[in-house]
């Protein structure tokens, strides 16, 4: 089959073998998505070997329940075992001994065909478009903020970055009620959320120590700091980005204006789904271009463009 290969920071396209099910399902990829943590991976945040992509649509080729072939399916990343500390305590996204699917160990999506436990699996509803189906997982990331931090309505809430993942958590915020506003760097990001009927503000207008919950998703250096500014005391940073290398930070001011952090990664998908469905989200907009799989290289390049929305890979 022919797949994506990321090998010391360096990306090609080859044919490998298909994999075997081996007790799992062999699902037929049909939309693949390019995200920013497919990126950094490229530029070195961690040293990965392998097919890479994580944000999926496929068909179940082969299973071990006849149910799921030909069904229409997304799937979670992270493949547990079941038996640690962590697993046992309900955190399997946590798992000590976890593979994640195009990030660690366990190759990912931007193939034709990728393996997959069953148990990770979700049917796409009839309803739900290729198109909109392959956002599930970042969709799913983004209501992880709503699962972390309860966000009253008339909360002041700022979302810093309006990228790929930043659309999604700020289309998912405006469900709240709150009283929310984005910091978009381009005008492409910034037309998305009005089409969302997110308002906007820039950066040197957000004020300082004012804002209940402030979250991050720029994945840069500058985009923390204007987070941290922003943040009135005793307020909560939500962080969403991923960063290649080391940043500095004061610790000072979240000591003694007592902040609470939180990293959030991945979250649950069946709301996402839900949402999907229902049409109270519809991610399709932000879809900037579609490359056929043997166009990958060309693909990524489009992604890594300042300001670029989502790309799409087509086996």
């Amino acid at each position: 089959m022919k797949a994506l290969w990321l090998e010391d920071r360096e990306l090609s396209v080859r044919d490998i073998e298909v994999p075997s099910a081996g007790g799992e399902a062999l699902v037929r990829v049909r939309l693949s998505g390019i995200c920013g943590t497919d990126l950094e991976l490229r530029r070195g945040y961690y040293p990965y070997t392998g097919v890479p992509g994580h944000e999926f649509v496929g068909e179940v080729a082969e299973a071990p329940e006849p149910s799921w072939i030909g069904r229409r399916v997304v799937g979670e990343i992270n493949d547990a075992c079941g038996a640690c500390a962590t697993c046992r305590r309900g955190h399997p996204t946590h798992c000590e001994r976890r593979t994640v699917l195009g990030i660690v160990g366990h190759d990912g999506a931007h193939a034709e065909y990728v393996r997959i436990p069953t148990a990770n699996l979700h049917r796409v509803p009839d309803g739900v478009t290729d198109e909109a189906a392959v956002f599930t997982e970042p969709l799913a990331a983004a209501l992880e903020v709503l699962e972390q931090v309860h966000i009253r309505p008339g909360d002041r809430v700022l979302l810093v970055g309006a990228g790929r993942l930043g659309q999604l958590v700020g289309r998912v915020l405006a469900l709240t009620g709150a009283h929310l506003r984005a910091v978009a760097r381009y005008e492409r990001q910034a037309e998305l959320l009005a089409l969302a009927g997110i308002e906007q503000i820039a950066g040197d207008e957000a004020g300082e120590r004012c804002w209940d919950v402030v979250v991050e998703a720029t994945g840069s250096p500058s985009g923390l700091d204007l987070a941290r500014r922003t943040l009135r005391p005793r307020g909560t940073l939500v962080l969403k980005s991923t960063y290649h290398g080391e940043v500095t930070l004061d610790l000072a001011p979240f000591v003694v204006d007592e902040i609470t952090i939180v990293g959030s990664r991945c979250g649950p998908f069946a709301p996402a789904l839900e949402l999907l469905a229902t049409g109270r989200i519809d991610p399709v907009p932000l879809i900037e271009a579609r490359y056929p799989l043997a166009s990958a290289l060309e693909a990524f390049e489009a992604a890594v463009r300042p300001g670029a929305m989502k790309v799409l890979l087509e086996p």
